[in-house]
C-alpha cells in the first residue's frame, strides 16, 4: 500500500489560530458587520439571517445558518428569527441538493460548550451534506477528514445555484 498525502491547506490556519474563547470576538458578528462576503464565505444574507460555509468542515458542502442577532440561548429567538432560521435551513437543503446531489443531511444546533458548540454565544444551525461511502477509514484511524472540493469552488457552486433567491 502506498502512501497518499492529503491536501487541506485551510485546516492549518485553524490548528496554529490561538482558541482564546474568552474575548468576545465573534466571526458571525465579525462577518455580518465587515460586508466582505465572498472573503467570508457568505452565501446568503436575510433581513435576519446570515448562511455562511464552514471554514474548517467536517464535510464537503457544511454550512452554518445564524441569526443576525448575537444570542447564545434558545429561547432568545423570537419567532420571525426562528421562522427565517427555518425557512433559510429549507432553502439551503434544497440548493445544495440540485447542486450537489447528497443522498441524505445532518442538521443541527449545539446549545453550550460541552454540546459541541464552538461558538456558544451565537447560535447557528449546521447543515452538512452526507453521501453513501463518505465515512471511510480516514476520521478512525488518522484523525483526518478528506474533503474532495475547495471552498471557494463550493461557494461559487452554490452562489449559481441559489441565484437571485438568497435569503
Amino acid at each position: 500500500m502506498s502512501q497518499e498525502i492529503l491536501w487541506a491547506p485551510w485546516r492549518l490556519q485553524y490548528i496554529k489560530e490561538p482558541k482564546d474563547e474568552s474575548g468576545p470576538d465573534c466571526f458571525l458578528c465579525r462577518y455580518i458587520a465587515e460586508q466582505n462576503d465572498v472573503e467570508n464565505l457568505v452565501l446568503a444574507r436575510g433581513p435576519r439571517t446570515i448562511t455562511v460555509l464552514n471554514r474548517y468542515p467536517y464535510n464537503n458542502g457544511h454550512l452554518l445558518v445564524a441569526p443576525l442577532a448575537h444570542k447564545g440561548d434558545f429561547e432568545q429567538l423570537d419567532d420571525d428569527e426562528m421562522l427565517e432560521c427555518m425557512q433559510v435551513l429549507q432553502q439551503m437543503v434544497s440548493a445544495m441538493q440540485q447542486s450537489l446531489a447528497p443522498q441524505g443531511f445532518n442538521i443541527g444546533l449545539n446549545l453550550g460548550h460541552v454540546a459541541g458548540a464552538g461558538l456558544p454565544g451565537h447560535l447557528h444551525w449546521h447543515i452538512v451534506p452526507r453521501w453513501s461511502g463518505d465515512t471511510n477509514f480516514m476520521t478512525v484511524v488518522s484523525e483526518t477528514t478528506v474533503i474532495p472540493q475547495s471552498l471557494r469552488a463550493l461557494y461559487d457552486l452554490l452562489k449559481e445555484t441559489l441565484g437571485d433567491e438568497a435569503k
